[in-house]
């Protein structure tokens, strides 16, 4: 059967590549012998509507149009399927390899292998892997278990506004957001949105595993300027938490947060099952600090202790 498809596919291919003029269904039908074992016109349109979906997937360029007789046809141009020089040396060749080893656990996967084939096919070179032997103990991976990962990631790369449930730390329930998505990025094992947030008139990031149900697209263009990228990066990464420029005091059980500890300035026996911690106190701070539940206890400031108190409430609401 794999192979009958494959002889199936290369022979549409090669009709497609090999006119001058679009080529209707019909004309398709008659030029190529499985399609003529079609039992019905039924059978052939499924089987035709498969076939140019995975020529399609595989990255051959097909153009749908109207031929002299006005019928659909359909044709693909040599000059639209046609990779240009590849000139990647072998250190290029091989961060692109490692890029693709990046992304094997996520939905991408299927993409960076096939954009590799493709490019190997064009001339890339075989480059050969700096981490082999070492895949045991050190092995690049970006886990995306998000459902909302690739409608966004989709979004961003096309600029299309979307609309999505988002349920903040210290809210009960989720309320809807009307975003304008500008980049995705991981900090500390989870993926956040950056983006301008149409109803509040500002930019905002959204934590990726907040997002409830579908992310659907929105039609028309954006109504605030993008930023370039390293300005996304520094919103995302102040937001997270990172360039924080207070500190907190916090009491951190014994034994308890490690993540915690390695961020601290200072940390202080306190003798009685608790230790006292010194941290950098920035944006998100709190919604991190409630992630260690009955394990951290927050001195001060008493805005922080405020929020992470509200947190708290909100989990306990259900």
């Amino acid at each position: 059967m794999a192979i009958a498809k494959a002889e199936r596919l290369m022979n549409l291919a090669l009709c497609l590549l090999g006119t001058r003029r679009p080529l209707s269904k019909r004309e398709l039908r008659g030029s190529i012998e499985a399609y003529l074992e079609a039992g019905n016109d039924e059978s052939f349109n499924r089987m035709f509507e498969r076939d140019k979906d995975d020529l399609r997937e595989l990255g051959l360029v097909i153009e749908t149009v109207e031929n002299l007789e006005g019928e659909t046809g359909y044709l693909a141009r040599r000059d639209s399927n046609r990779l240009p020089p590849v000139s990647l040396d072998a250190e290029e060749a091989a961060a692109l390899g490692l890029a693709a080893k990046v992304w094997q656990q996520a939905r991408l996967a299927g993409a960076a292998s096939g954009a590799l084939q493709k490019l190997r096919a064009g001339g890339m070179p075989e480059a050969g892997d700096p981490y082999e032997g070492q895949h045991s103990a050190i092995e690049p991976r970006i886990p995306v278990h998000e459902a909302a990962f690739e409608p966004l990631m989709l979004a961003c790369r096309d600029r299309r506004p979307v609309v999505f449930e988002y349920r903040k730390s210290n809210a009960a329930r989720p309320e809807p957001r009307q975003v304008e998505p500008w980049a995705l990025e991981c900090w500390r094992g989870h993926w956040y949105l950056a983006g301008y947030d149409r109803d509040r008139g500002a930019e905002r990031v959204f934590r990726l595993s907040r997002i409830t149900g579908k992310v659907r697209s929105r039609a028309g263009k954006y109504t605030a300027d993008v930023p370039d990228v390293v300005t996304v990066r520094e919103t995302v990464a102040a937001w997270a938490g990172e360039g924080a420029e207070r500190s907190a005091l916090i009491r951190l059980r014994a034994g308890a947060g490690y993540p915690l500890r390695a961020k601290a300035t200072a940390v202080r026996e306190g003798g009685d099952g608790w230790d006292e911690l010194e941290i950098p106190y920035g944006h998100g701070l709190d919604a991190w600090l409630v992630e260690f539940g009955p394990d951290v206890v927050v001195v001060g400031p008493a805005d922080l202790r405020a929020d992470v108190v509200d947190r708290l409430r909100a989990v306990a609401q259900g």
